[in-house]
C-alpha cells in the first residue's frame, strides 16, 4: 500500500468510526426502539448528523422528505438540519490552494481573503480578485472528501438495509444508487464548472436570473472559481420586502428550476436557500451552486408532464402510464392511488389556475405532513413500492422550491408560470434542445441519462 493509499484508507476508517459511533449507533437504537416499543430521541440523531456534516447529512435531509422511510418525529428533526460546517483555518487553506494551483498560487490573484465567506458540507468559499480586477468566488473542497463520501455512503446503505428489513413498504434501493451517483459527481468541480456553463447558455439574455461566469484558468477538480455575484440572502430579504417584490423573486426562482426542466430536461437538484441570493431589491436571483445537476432522459420529462396533465384532467389511465414512464414498476390500482395523494401534494400549486400561496394555511414546518401520513398509511396496506432513480431529485426540487415560496409568503399563479415554461413542449423538442445544449457546452453524462 502506498503512502497516498494509506492516507485515504486512514481517512475513510476515521469517518467510519465517527459515523458509526454517532449516527449509526443512534439510527440502530431508533429502529430497535421502535421495534421493541421503547422511546428514543430523534433530536439526538439530528445533532449527531449536524456535527458530522458532509454528504451523510445531505442524504438524511432528503430521506426525511419521503413518506414511510422515517417516523414523523425523526423526519421533522432531520429536515431542520443546516449544511454549515466549521471552516478550514488560514494555514490549511494556503496548503490546499498550493496543492491545486501550485506554490506561487498567491501571485495569480490581486487579492484573496483567507477567511471564508461561506462554509458548507463539501467545501468552503473565499472571495478573491483576479489580476485583471474581477471579483470571484473560489470554492475550495475540504481534504479527504472522497473518503468521506464513500464512508458515508456505506453507512447510509447499511441503514437503508435495516429499514427495508423492518418496513418493506418503500424500497429506496434505486434512490440510494441515484444519491450515490450525484454525491460522487459533486466531488468533481470540473463537472460543476460544466454544469454552470449549461445554465449560462440556458439563461443567456435573462434579466432576472444571473449565472456566474466560470474562470477555467483558476479552477481544478477540487477548486472552482466563479464570478462573484453580489446579493442578499432570501431569509433577510423577505422580512423587509413587500408582496410585489416577494412575488417577483418567487417567479424568478420558479423559472430557474422549471424552465430548464421543461425545455432541456435539466434540473437543479438542490434548491437549498443558501444556493441563491436576491439582487436589485427583488429584481431577480443569483444562482450560486451547480454541484447537483441532473439531466433526465426526455422520455422521463414527458412522463412527468403527462402526470401533471393527467392530474389536471382526472385521467386515471394517463396518470398510471405516467408513473410507469417515470420509472415506477409493479403498480396496482391501490398503489397508484397512494402515489397520487403524494403527486397531488407535490404538484398541487401547478394544478390550480388561480393566484395562491403554496399552502393556504399552516406553518412552514408542517408543510406536507398530513399528506405524508396518509401516504404512509396507504403504503403500509398496499405496498411495497420501489422508488425509481428518476424520482429522487424531482421530488427534492419540488419540496425545496415549495419551502422557498412558503418563506417568501408569495402569492402567484403557479399554474400559469408552469404553462409558460411548457410553451411548445414535446418530448421531441426536449430531445433536440438537450442534444444541442450538451454539445455546445461539451457536457458528457456519467451514468445518466441513458
Amino acid at each position: 500500500m502506498t503512502d497516498d493509499e494509506a492516507n485515504r484508507f486512514g481517512a475513510r476508517a476515521a469517518r467510519y468510526a465517527a459515523v458509526g459511533a454517532q449516527a449509526g449507533g443512534l439510527a440502530a437504537r431508533m429502529l430497535s426502539g421502535r421495534l421493541l416499543g421503547r422511546e428514543s430521541d430523534p433530536r439526538k440523531l439530528a445533532v449527531a448528523l449536524g456535527g458530522l456534516k458532509g454528504p451523510l447529512m445531505k442524504a438524511a435531509q432528503f430521506l426525511a422528505t419521503i413518506p414511510e422511510i422515517l417516523p414523523d418525529d425523526y423526519a421533522e428533526a432531520l429536515a431542520e438540519l443546516q449544511s454549515e460546517a466549521p471552516p478550514m483555518g488560514a494555514a490549511f487553506v494556503s496548503r490546499r490552494m498550493a496543492t491545486e494551483l501550485g506554490p506561487d498560487w498567491r501571485k495569480r490573484f490581486e487579492k484573496f481573503e483567507m477567511k471564508p465567506t461561506f462554509a458548507a458540507s463539501l467545501g468552503q468559499v473565499h472571495r478573491a480578485t483576479t489580476l485583471d480586477g474581477v471579483d470571484v468566488a473560489c470554492k475550495l473542497q475540504y481534504p479527504d472528501m472522497a473518503s468521506t463520501v464513500e464512508a458515508d455512503l456505506s453507512q447510509l446503505d447499511f441503514a437503508l438495509g435495516l429499514q427495508r428489513r423492518m418496513n418493506g413498504s418503500v424500497d429506496a434501493s434505486d434512490a440510494f444508487v441515484e444519491l450515490a451517483a450525484r454525491l460522487r459527481e459533486e466531488l468533481d468541480y470540473r463537472r460543476e464548472a460544466s454544469n454552470a456553463k449549461l445554465y449560462s447558455v440556458m439563461f443567456a439574455g435573462c434579466d432576472d436570473i444571473r449565472v456566474p461566469a466560470v474562470h477555467d484558468e483558476l479552477s481544478t477538480g477540487r477548486l472552482l472559481t466563479l464570478g462573484w455575484l453580489d446579493g442578499e440572502r432570501l431569509l433577510s430579504f423577505k422580512d423587509k420586502a413587500d408582496l410585489a417584490q416577494r412575488n417577483a423573486v418567487a417567479k424568478a426562482i420558479f423559472m430557474a428550476w422549471w424552465l430548464p426542466y421543461a425545455r432541456f430536461g435539466v434540473i437543479h437538484g438542490d434548491p437549498h436557500l443558501g444556493n441563491y441570493t436576491v439582487f436589485g431589491g427583488g429584481a431577480g436571483i443569483n444562482l450560486l451552486d451547480y454541484g447537483c445537476i441532473r439531466v433526465f432522459p426526455p422520455g422521463v420529462v414527458g412522463a412527468v408532464i403527462q402526470l401533471y396533465r393527467g392530474l389536471r384532467a382526472g385521467d386515471r389511465d394517463a396518470i398510471a402510464d405516467a408513473y410507469e414512464g417515470w420509472g415506477f414498476q409493479n403498480l396496482n390500482a391501490d398503489l397508484i392511488d397512494a402515489l397520487t395523494v403524494w403527486a397531488r401534494f407535490l404538484l398541487g400549486p401547478l394544478l390550480e389556475d388561480r393566484e395562491r400561496a403554496v399552502a393556504d394555511e399552516g406553518p412552514v414546518g408542517g408543510y406536507g405532513r398530513a399528506e405524508a401520513r396518509e401516504v404512509r398509511a396507504r403504503l403500509r396496506q398496499f405496498g411495497p413500492v420501489r422508488l425509481p432513480r428518476e424520482f429522487v431529485f424531482m421530488h427534492r426540487a419540488a419540496l425545496g422550491l415549495s419551502g422557498a415560496f412558503l418563506h417568501l409568503r408569495a402569492r402567484v399563479n403557479f399554474h400559469l408560470l408552469f404553462e409558460e415554461a411548457l410553451a411548445d413542449f414535446s418530448v421531441e423538442s426536449v430531445s433536440a434542445r438537450q442534444r444541442d445544449l450538451l454539445a455546445q457546452v461539451g457536457w458528457t453524462p456519467s451514468d445518466a441519462p441513458s
